[in-house]
């Protein structure tokens, strides 16, 4: 049964509170329309299956009806990266219900979740990195050049996310502090600083590509973005990703994304003995186990090294 018929099926009261929990997510909690469909999806399926039992409110959910919701899920074949999805999206909507006045209770606060599998993400050895930034593979106009090379600079140079590049203003950059102000997940602000070689692609390209590709006679979509598209208009993150992606194949690299830059910047950062904390402010993390998955690949890249190299690894 797919959600549509399963929010047609739901009782009036939790009909009600599920779309009404959609709307708080969206709008007071600043959720991505990602989040949000993904969340309401699971309420939708939790008050479904709550629904079959019986139960005919929110106030009804107990924690035993979330653990068996949960457990036919797993008995369905799920993932454990989506259990524990489902399980945060539980917690949300019964944290809400309560705090709404639709629950009386928060069954949710005592719900455990499986610990998701995390793989190592993929880091570029710092000299993959150095080669990446010697020049990006376009043939095209000097003004394009121009800004491949301040785009593929600056997401190496900070970390940030292809969304939080794309979004960037000219008024968000500090050029006399070398920094940059980003407005990451959430609508957080923070200050992110970025060196020299950044700064001189950011030279040329305001200097010389960027006017090119906004002249004064022409009404571009652009407005005040610091980065723009062959058109004129904002630059769009598939357009990055394909800046980044033949810069690496030019460079005779692996596949690369933004991302991948990302998770470069952060895994160099503590190599060379950055705190983990100011990793963590630097790449607009609100949890530090978020940060900490770099501290794991910076150890395994270290046991590397020495297998490789110690006569008695």
């Amino acid at each position: 049964m797919d959600t549509r018929q399963m929010h047609e099926e739901l009782p009036v009261a939790m009909r009600d509170a599920v779309d009404e929990f959609g709307r708080h997510l969206a709008r007071v909690d600043n959720r991505s329309e990602h989040t949000v469909r993904a969340y309401v999806g699971d309420v939708i399926s939790l008050l479904h299956h709550a629904a079959r039992t019986g139960h005919r409110t929110p106030a009804d959910l107990d924690l035993a009806t979330l653990r068996g919701w949960l457990a036919v899920r797993m008995r369905d074949g799920a993932a454990r990266t989506s259990q524990a999805r489902r399980a945060a999206a539980a917690r949300n909507f019964t944290a809400w219900a309560h705090r709404s006045g639709l629950a009386p209770a928060d069954p949710g606060a005592h719900l455990a979740s499986p610990r998701a599998h995390r793989d190592l993400p993929t880091v570029l050895r710092a000299d993959q990195a150095a080669t990446l930034m010697q020049g990006p593979a376009r043939k095209g106009p000097e003004s394009e050049r121009d800004r491949d090379r301040a785009v593929l600079e600056l997401l190496y140079a900070t970390g940030i996310r292809v969304s939080e590049l794309c979004g960037l203003d000219l008024s968000d950059l500090d050029e006399g502090r070398r920094l940059v102000r980003v407005f990451g997940k959430g609508a957080k602000e923070r200050a992110v600083p970025y060196g020299l070689p950044a700064q001189r692609a950011l030279d040329d390209w305001l200097r010389h590509g960027r006017p090119a590709l906004a002249p004064a006679s022409r009404d571009t979509a652009g407005g005040d973005a610091l980065f723009l598209g062959v058109k004129g208009g904002r630059l769009q993150p598939t357009v990055v990703r394909r800046i980044v992606d033949a810069a690496a194949r030019a460079a005779g690299l692996p596949h690369t994304s933004p991302h991948d830059l990302r998770h470069s910047a952060a895994t160099h950062l503590l190599d060379g003995g950055a705190d983990l904390r100011a990793v963590q402010d630097l790449l607009g993390h609100s949890s530090l186990s978020s940060t900490q998955i770099y501290t794991h690949v910076s150890t395994e890249r270290l046991r590397a090294a020495f297998k490789q190299a110690h006569p008695r690894a």
